[in-house]
């Protein structure tokens, strides 16, 4: 394996309209923008692969500020140009394209995430009439699925009434106990998110609710126990968790990432993944570690975050610009940007374009480096936003690259060390 050093130096340019969709004359070029051959592929007979997820921005603003966010405290500043809440009128229409795209590729099923800024406070009425109108345009036998990733401040008991009796299934970041997750996730007055997200959690695992509690997302921060913040999600048993790295780049390396090859990211995760894989039984579903076990069996991931499988998801942001996924803000400014939006295309055109088919072509998509990694096929190069670098784009390995080796032979170790214990046990 070959790790690519990690380097803090100035970029060439930091124009973000350099850098962006649109090449200048002085700008080098970036991969996939100037240099995949996308004529050449489909004369090969690739096809694209329909979109499976759609998430919609349906409320642009937030009511926490936390530190360490992609949409407000990151490279983009898109939200400044977006209306705070999606209007009916663009929720129509963006629920006419999910349908369309839906009949046009035969899809059994679809999922829609509400998602923001803070999607809840678009307000119980607009989620209410949303969730009826998407199953009244994609009706049965296609199974429509719909969840909001929430910061867990405006759930109250009648909210959740609502999203029990709409089927929407609730997941709540929450990056620990007290003290780690007011670190990070405070109110823009300073004031404390914790015991108000506590409260909204002891509600959503009561019995009234339960059924629509669809799991807890954290950003790992260094400072934070790994095994406290394991052990703040059993208090609540999730049945499922996402354990997110921070977002950043070769350009803007996430904090701890130094240039060596030192892996605090995979020193942090290695105790919880042995807390998890260790326990006598499932307590919850890690997916990162899930996800990371099926690739070393031979399977395929269902995450972004790892692995080869083609990216599913499209954004539909307030204004009903179609865009891709909203991790790319960490990159730079319109780096999801596609140009286009609901009322003048389909989400047939968005497969067209350059910068989606990049992110559904697998290995090809990887650097030389990856391409020859012995864990190339099982990290998949690491998540895309996270291999961004000026004057090269996004054809290059994570920059958590080292963590990402360390962590999938780890992984990788224990599985085959307990696969061969079981080829050897005595046969009844």
């Amino acid at each position: 394996m070959q790790i690519v050093p990690l380097t803090t130096s100035p970029p060439d340019h930091t124009d973000p309209a350099v850098a962006g969709p649109a090449q200048t004359p002085a700008s080098p070029p970036e991969w996939p923008r100037d240099l995949l051959d996308v004529a050449a592929l489909r004369e090969r007979g690739w096809r694209a692969r329909p979109f499976r997820q759609f998430i919609l921005k349906i409320h642009s603003r937030c009511n926490l500020a936390c530190d360490y966010c992609y949409v407000y405290s990151a490279a983009d500043s898109g939200w400044r140009r977006q209306p705070p809440r999606m209007s009916r009128r663009t929720a129509e229409q963006a629920i006419r394209r999910i349908a369309e795209h839906t009949r046009t590729h035969g899809l059994s099923q679809v999922e829609i995430v509400l998602h923001g800024g803070e999607p809840l406070l678009a307000g119980a009425d607009f989620v209410g009439w949303l969730a009826d109108e998407l199953r009244r345009q994609i009706p049965p036998p296609v199974r429509v699925r719909i969840v909001t990733q929430t910061n867990g401040v405006a759930l109250r008991a009648g909210l959740l009434d609502l999203l029990v009796e709409r089927d929407i299934a609730v997941c709540v970041s929450l990056d620990g106990p007290s003290g780690a997750h007011d670190r990070h996730r405070r109110f823009a007055d300073g004031r404390r998110s914790y015991p108000r997200v506590r409260e909204a959690l002891e509600l959503l695992t009561s019995a009234p609710y339960r059924r629509i509690f669809a799991g807890l997302l954290a950003v790992v921060d260094l400072d934070t126990d790994p095994l406290a913040l394991y052990d703040e999600f059993l208090a609540w048993a999730p049945p499922a968790v996402d354990v997110l790295l921070p977002h950043g780049n070769w350009n803007t390396p996430p904090a701890g990432r130094t240039p060596n090859e030192s892996t605090p990211y995979a020193e942090w995760l290695i105790p919880l993944f042995d807390r998890w894989y260790s326990a006598p039984r499932q307590e919850t579903n890690i997916r990162l570690f899930a996800e990371i076990i099926q690739l070393v069996l031979g399977g395929a991931s269902r995450l972004e975050a790892i692995g080869l499988s083609p990216v599913g998801l499209v954004v539909v942001e307030t204004d009903g610009a179609v865009e891709q996924v909203d991790t790319l803000k960490s990159a730079y400014d319109r780096a999801a940007a596609t140009g286009l939006d609901i009322f003048n295309h389909s989400f047939d055109d968005a497969l067209g374009l350059t910068s989606i088919i990049a992110r559904q072509i697998g290995a090809e998509a990887l650097c030389e480096s990856c391409q020859a990694c012995s864990v190339g096929r099982i990290c998949g190069g690491g998540y895309y936003p996270h291999r961004y670098r000026v004057g090269s784009g996004f054809r290059n390995p994570s920059v958590y690259c080292p963590d990402l080796f360390r962590l999938v032979r780890h992984i990788e170790a224990r599985v085959r060390a307990d696969l061969t214990g079981l080829r050897r046990a005595p046969q009844c």
